[in-house]
C-alpha cells in the first residue's frame, strides 16, 4: 500500500506542505501531522519491530533509524554505519532487510543493463515517504535546508512514480545510475512501456554542470527519454533533454511520462 500521490490530494494542499510532511492520508488531513508522523514511527516502525520480535535490541534499532536517515537518496555504506552506531555489517545489513520486509524503505540498484562504463555497485535508499524521512532525520542548527531538502525532493519524485507504476499496473523497474567517479542521475524507469532517466533539482537556474550525469547517460543509453527536473517555472528543451518544473511535473507530468500512449 503506497501514500496517496500528488495528483490524489486538494489541489489546495500546499506543495510546500507534502514536501515538510508527507503522503501518508492522515499526515495529509491532520492539523498537527507531526504528532502524527512522530507516533507513526513509534507505533509502527518501533513495536512492530519488537512485537514480530525482529530484532532483540530495539535502542539499537532506534539508533539505526535516525543514522539511516542520513543515508536518504545516498548510496549505502553499510561499515560506515555499523561503525557509526557501535555495531557489526552484518546486523546493519539485516537491519535494512527489515525494513524492506516491513515495506517502509526501498533500496535502488544500480542500473547496468549494457555497461560501457564502471559504475556504482551499492543501492540508494529510500524511506518510503517523505514525512517519515523528516521525522526520522533529526534537524538543527548545523543541518543545512540543501542537505534535507535535496533527499526529500527525490523522496517525493521516487514515491509518486512507484505509486502510479503499481496503481496502473505499468512494469516500469526502478534503478539509479552512477559512474565510481562520481557522475549520475537520480532514477532510471526501465520497462515495456519506457525507458526514461530523471534528475532533480531545487534550484531555479541550471548551469551546463547541471546536465552532465544525463548527457553521460544518454550517450551510452541514446534510447533513453530524459528529464531534469528544477525549481523554475519555465519549461523548455536543452540538447535532448527535457526540462520541466518540477512541481508541475510531479503533479501531472508524471503519469505522461510513464504511459506515453
Amino acid at each position: 500500500m503506497h501514500p496517496l500521490t500528488l495528483c490524489e490530494i486538494d489541489k489546495d494542499c500546499s506543495f510546500d506542505k507534502v514536501l515538510q510532511s508527507g503522503l501518508l492520508p492522515k499526515a495529509i488531513t491532520s492539523e498537527a501531522p507531526w504528532h502524527y508522523l512522530k507516533s507513526y514511527v513509534s507505533t509502527y516502525l518501533r513495536e512492530e519491530v519488537l512485537q514480530e520480535s525482529l530484532t532483540r535490541n530495539l535502542a539499537l534499532f532506534t539508533n539505526f533509524l535516525e543514522c539511516a536517515s542520513f543515508s536518504q537518496g545516498e548510496a549505502l555504506n553499510y561499515t560506515a554505519i555499523a561503525r557509526e552506531i557501535g555495531s557489526n555489517r552484518q546486523t546493519i545489513m539485516r537491519f535494512f532487510d527489515i525494513l524492506d520486509d516491513l515495506l517502509i524503505a526501498i533500496r535502488l540498484p544500480v542500473f547496468k543493463k549494457r555497461a560501457k562504463r564502471r559504475l556504482q555497485n551499492s543501492p540508494k535508499f529510500y524511506f518510503f515517504d517523505v514525512g517519515i524521512y523528516r521525522t526520522l532525520r533529526p534537524q538543527g542548527p548545523l543541518d543545512s535546508t540543501q542537505e534535507i531538502d535535496g533527499p526529500a525532493l527525490k523522496t517525493l519524485l521516487l514515491q509518486n512514480c512507484r505509486a502510479l507504476n503499481d496503481y496502473y499496473d505499468l512494469d516500469y523497474n526502478f534503478y539509479f545510475w552512477r559512474k565510481t567517479a562520481g557522475a549520475e542521475v537520480d532514477l532510471i524507469l526501465y520497462g515495456p512501456n519506457g525507458f526514461n532517466a530523471i534528475e532533480i533539482k531545487r534550484k531555479s537556474n541550471l548551469s551546463e554542470k547541471d546536465f552532465s550525469g544525463l548527457n553521460l547517460f544518454a550517450k551510452d543509453h541514446p534510447e533513453a527519454k530524459c528529464y531534469c527536473l528544477y525549481g523554475g517555472e519555465r519549461a523548455y528543451h536543452h540538447h535532448g533533454i527535457d526540462v520541466i518544473p518540477y512541481k508541475s511535473f510531479l503533479k501531472s507530468g508524471i503519469l505522461r511520462m510513464l504511459s506515453p500512449s
